[in-house]
């Protein structure tokens, strides 16, 4: 059966505003809009082009679908809103989107033309609104324009350093009538990256000779390089050049974390039980450290204590500010990851890398041996079967059953790093979906169901905490509503979990805030339609999960666990005021 086709290269004769952006997103490839019915004209409009509705129920969880949706897709996604408040809960959304370099088009409707500047209902300033948390910001006043700003949105979105676009339309224009264009346009600009810039080969060269020659080479790879799809070339380079890869969290997945040269995760999280633990001096010992795609933030870098700064860096970046931002690079090498990456690889396989194959036996058994002490302190330190549960046990239990095509998501704080230190990434590439750009909580819902929808044939499993949940149990309904099966793990601990711990580190106590009442996060979703699952047991979560993970449905598994369970955060290693 052949796909239907759409003209999107111009309006008709009758048409209004709401039929050119339709037709403008279309011509983008876009085919679905994360939306809640406003700009009314423009979702009317919409499905006579083929682009349908995905409904959500708040605005910030509708961002951050869209932000899900870009990461696994690499289409750049649209997210609506309506003027005022609306609008106003794009802005978290966005604001991770920014940080994270993740494409997003918002399309914000604004009052009436007529009504400008005279206190119409919810207006607002929405160029300064956006001002903060998104690299363009424009307001779009005629009709015979809105092409020339719809392109205009995607070029921002996705040139050089990726990151959310806002267009601002006012309501009437989408119900303007407008003629035929007499210059139709064809370009579709809704994928990304979109221009792939090269690297300066000087810079590639000299970056080549540094890490052939180097008596301790280390590549720690972040987020950029999943946005530029550059796995694949980085796996290559790890492989041929016998170099040993580092990941953040955001780049977790980058590299196979089962390759004899991969060292894992590193970051503020490598205390007792975490994975790279042992490993630790491999990073601090480096004398060579090749940063691609890593902004070196805080918690990546353990406040950045933890890399070297005796070593000579090489840094890869699309942007340039990022570049020796917290590490002076001794070699810059401002282009995108796959094509720098690529061209290194290239220039490595000139060089003389006997130094890096003769000390590749002695590399992989440091890190076989680091991962060897790794569990059997797990062993040693944390007890599987006890109740309430520990989150590893849910993590071990994951990972026995995780595929490499599937998708896992998690929500900020403790979650992040359940899933980083805990689950393995499989194969170069595997997508595993954090909000490390702010890290805010309530994302792991809305992630999961936005990387349902890019990923509609994918099994989705998302690591949420109650506390960044109970943001946005309200999308639950959304996933049954728009046929969004999901498997979602509540590690229900009834406290908010991070700041309750570093509340009592640093000041020896917690504010009372921190403790909630006990919430049936199963029952909720049964509410909502879901299936959901309480546990208490630990022996009843893989079965659970084997279940959910094989259903057709969205379902919750709802696991109370032990409050006194924390990730291994350096910051919280050895403190006794945590024994309570």
């Amino acid at each position: 059966m052949n796909a239907p086709t759409f003209d999107t290269t111009a309006p008709g004769v009758n048409s209004t505003g709401a039929h050119v952006f339709a037709a403008a997103l279309r011509r983008h490839g876009v085919e679905v809009i994360f939306g809640q019915s406003i700009p009314s004209a423009l979702f009317l409009a919409a499905p006579e082009f083929g682009i349908r509705q995905i409904g959500y129920r708040t605005e910030n969880a509708g961002a951050a679908m869209a932000d899900a949706y870009a990461r696994v897709s690499h289409k750049v996604p649209v997210v609506t809103a309506q003027n005022g408040p609306a609008a106003t809960l794009l802005v978290p959304g966005l604001a991770e989107a920014l940080k994270a370099s993740i494409p997003i088009v918002a399309i914000v409707q604004d009052v009436h033309r007529k009504m400008t500047d005279r206190n119409a209902f919810q207006e607002l300033d929405h160029l300064e609104l956006f001002k903060g948390v998104a690299k363009w910001t424009k307001r779009v006043s005629e009709a015979d324009r809105i092409d020339d700003y719809v392109d205009m949105a995607f070029v921002a979105a996705v040139s050089g350093r990726p990151g959310p676009a806002v267009l601002i339309a006012p309501i009437d224009l989408f119900d303007e009538a407008v003629g035929t264009s007499k210059h139709a346009r064809q370009a579709n600009l809704g994928h990304f990256p979109l221009d792939r810039p090269a690297a300066d080969p000087a810079a590639i060269s000299e970056a080549a000779d540094l890490l052939a020659a180097a008596k301790a080479p280390l590549i720690i790879a972040g987020g950029g390089v999943h946005v530029s799809g550059a796995a694949e070339e980085l796996a290559a380079l790890q492989e041929a050049a016998s170099l040993p890869v580092a990941t953040t969290s955001m780049g977790k997945g980058a590299v196979s974390e089962a390759h004899p040269l991969s060292v894992g995760p590193v970051g503020y999280f490598m205390g007792t039980r975490g994975r790279t633990k042992f490993l630790r001096p491999m990073v601090e010992d480096a004398d060579v450290v090749l940063l691609v795609g890593n902004r070196t933030n805080q918690n990546g870098t353990d406040s950045w204590d933890l890399y070297p700064r005796r070593a000579r860096y090489i840094q890869i970046d699309i942007d340039p500010q990022e570049i020796g931002r917290n590490y002076e690079a001794e070699v810059r090498i401002v282009a995108d990851a796959k094509l720098a990456l690529k061209a290194l690889a290239d220039a490595l396989s000139a060089r003389d890398l006997s130094r890096r194959h003769g000390a590749r036996a002695d590399i992989e058994a440091r890190i076989a041996a680091g991962r060897r002490a790794h569990a059997d302190e797990v062993a040693r330190v944390v007890d599987m079967d006890m109740t309430p549960v520990r989150p590893e046990r849910l993590m071990r239990d994951l990972n026995a059953v995780l595929r490499a095509d599937d998708i896992v998501v998690a929500d900020a704080s403790y979650s992040s790093v359940w899933v980083a230190n805990f689950l393995d990434a499989q194969v170069a590439g595997q997508r595993f979906v954090t909000p490390r750009g702010l890290a805010g909580l309530g994302w792991g819902l809305p992630f999961a169901l936005g990387s349902k929808v890019a990923q509609p044939g994918a099994r989705v499993i998302g690591v949420v905490g109650d506390g960044g949940f109970a943001h946005v149990w309200s999308e639950l309904e959304t996933a049954r509503r728009m046929g969004l099966a999901v498997t979602l793990i509540v590690l229900n601990n009834q406290i908010l979990g991070y700041q309750k711990h570093a509340e009592k580190v640093i000041w020896g106590d917690h504010s009372d805030v921190c403790d909630f009442t006990a919430v049936d996060h199963a029952a909720i979703a049964r509410a909502c339609g879901a299936e959901g699952i309480r546990i208490e047991d630990p022996h009843a979560f893989l079965p659970a999960l084997k279940s959910a993970l094989s259903s057709e449905k969205t379902t919750v598994i709802d696991v109370v666990t032990d409050e006194r369970a924390f990730p291994p955060v350096t910051l919280f290693e050895g403190n006794k005021r945590l024994d309570y």
